[in-house]
Formats: C-alpha cells, sequence, structure tokens
C-alpha cells in the first residue's frame, strides 16, 4: 500500500492520533514526552504511531500534513498542532474539552 494511503487511513480510522517520537510509556524527545503527557491527562485513550520506527511515516507525513516537525496530533482527521500548540491548549482548558468530544463512545 502506498505510504500515504497508509496515513491517511491512520488519519480517518483513529478519532484521536498523536504521531510522536517513541510511546507514550518512553517518549524519545521533550516535545514528544511534554504534548503526550498534555494528551494524557485529558483522560482518553488515544492511537500513536512511533515515527522512529515507522522511517516512511516520519518522511512522508510532513508532506502529507503540510507540518514540518513532531509530534502532530490529529483529532477527528484535522491536524490540531504540534507540541507548542497542544501543551497552549491544555493550559487554557481548550484541549479536554476537544478530545472529549472526539473520544469514541462506550
Amino acid at each position: 500500500m502506498d505510504i500515504m494511503q497508509v496515513i491517511k487511513d491512520q488519519i480517518e480510522n483513529n478519532d484521536i492520533l498523536l504521531y510522536m517520537k517513541g510511546s507514550p510509556n518512553q517518549p524519545m524527545c521533550g516535545f514528544s514526552a511534554r504534548t503526550v503527557q498534555a494528551v494524557m491527562e485529558c483522560g482518553q485513550k488515544f492511537a500513536y504511531v512511533d515515527i522512529l520506527s515507522n522511517p516512511e511515516i516520519r518522511t512522508n507525513l510532513p508532506v502529507y500534513a503540510n507540518w514540518p516537525t513532531f509530534p502532530q496530533l490529529w483529532v477527528k482527521g484535522e491536524l490540531i498542532g504540534g507540541c507548542d500548540i497542544v501543551t497552549e491548549m491544555h493550559a487554557k482548558g481548550e484541549l479536554k474539552p476537544l478530545l472529549e468530544e472526539a473520544a469514541p463512545q462506550a
């Protein structure tokens, strides 16, 4: 499958998706660590893709997203942003309601 299609499918099939370096339990850079902490504090389940173990995604996602850096938080198919945007939204109380609304209902 074409890597752009793989990225598109990941984004479409996960309501809350974080492209990051490492994993939520072991982030591999400070930006990913701060972003995953903000997302986890909102209490919703989310999917993640470790771009370090997926070099094709690491190379092609910035082209797909028109966003050059990682991490990238996607909610309901829309790019929310990277570390600065996500942590600022969390500090302002804007991230939690966004993620609650996006989370699949049990």
